[in-house]
């Protein structure tokens, strides 16, 4: 069991566009070599041993040997996820990592929390998420105002895309910028962002908005449960301003734990070699520059658009070289 770089995993024909910013950083020619064609693919799913929501395989990583990810932590959860995380998780590596390109804007939508999960969907994880910019942009977030369960559900019924955006903050950020988007919050990511994405490793998603997305909302949109019972895991709460600016966490430029808030559900550490590190699974993606990660079984040359994995048994790393990464980690 090694460290093993992944080519790109993107599910295709998703419900709104991708833009060129995923094969831009990956290197890649979007003719079919290692990434989707078409517009439509703005997602790359990095280490996933999750499946898109109603699919069984479509989304999960599949390594060099043509084995999912998935399969491969089953058979061995020790050597992957280390026995700490085993003797408190189980088998369950709790973390999925995404690149996301947003070729338009995302409609405003929300995610499940662990509770709601549990009693109408049967699963242990909700969908928790947070982004680290990897390019400028503006995303939407949270009402401004206490929001009634019949307001919301006349939004959403009408398709009345000007309130809900009209009722949400605006959040810029600059590239490096990292922000924790709690479950339930609704949430809307701007056209032209490029975020690495980390998330609990689910794919639940309620729409509040579909209209001109390809999407048929009124039947997909609510996780098969309807609206009148989807809508209630919506946070339709007051954000104060500075509630929201507390969602931020590190800024460009900051390195080590870029969100400490969010260790119950994933960790995000930025950093810039030279560095040692802990054994542990890790999802790594590399944003910048070029260097080398060398431990027990060998050096490995590692440059910007690459992204890897990394098993508990690879044991204790370090890292050299002009390089820049984020090490994307499970719950402690």
């Amino acid at each position: 069991m090694s460290i093993e770089q992944l080519s790109a995993n993107q599910p295709a024909d998703r419900f709104y566009a991708g833009g060129s910013q995923i094969a831009r950083f990956r290197g890649l020619s979007g003719d079919g070599h290692g990434s989707a064609t078409g517009d439509h693919v703005p997602e790359d799913w990095v280490g996933s041993v999750t499946a898109l929501f109603g699919e069984d395989e479509l989304g999960l990583t599949r390594l060099a040997d043509g084995r999912t990810l998935r399969d491969h932590v089953l058979a061995d959860p020790v050597g992957w996820l280390g026995p700490e995380h085993v003797a408190r998780y189980g088998d369950d590596a709790g973390l999925l990592v995404k690149l996301l390109d947003a070729g338009q804007r995302l409609p405003v939508h929300a995610h499940p929390d662990r509770t709601f999960a549990a009693e109408h969907l049967g699963l242990v994880h909700g969908k928790t998420e947070a982004w680290v910019a990897l390019e400028a942009a503006d995303v939407h977030l949270a009402f401004t105002r206490d929001v009634a369960a019949e307001e919301l559900a006349r939004w959403v019924s009408d398709q009345d895309t000007a309130a809900m955006l009209g009722a949400m903050h605006t959040l810029h950020l600059e590239r490096g910028d990292a922000v924790l988007v709690p479950a339930g919050l609704p949430h809307a990511i701007g056209a032209g962002a490029f975020v690495v994405e980390l998330q609990e490793p689910t794919d639940l998603s309620i729409l509040a908005e579909w209209a001109g997305f390809a999407i048929d909302g009124a039947r997909l949109g609510h996780l098969g449960l309807g609206f009148d019972v989807a809508l209630g895991a919506v946070d339709r709460r007051a954000w104060d301003p500075a509630e929201v600016a507390r969602l931020r966490g590190a800024r460009d430029g900051d390195v080590g734990d870029l969100l400490p808030a969010a260790a119950d559900f994933f960790r995000v550490e930025r950093w810039r070699g030279p560095g040692a590190w802990d054994a542990g699974y890790a999802v790594v993606v590399v944003t910048a520059g070029d260097g080398v990660l060398s431990g027990a079984s060998g050096v490995l040359p590692v440059e910007a658009g690459q992204t890897w994995l990394v098993p508990y048994a690879a044991g204790p790393l370090r890292l050299h070289g002009q390089v820049e990464v984020l090490r994307c980690r499970p719950p402690v």
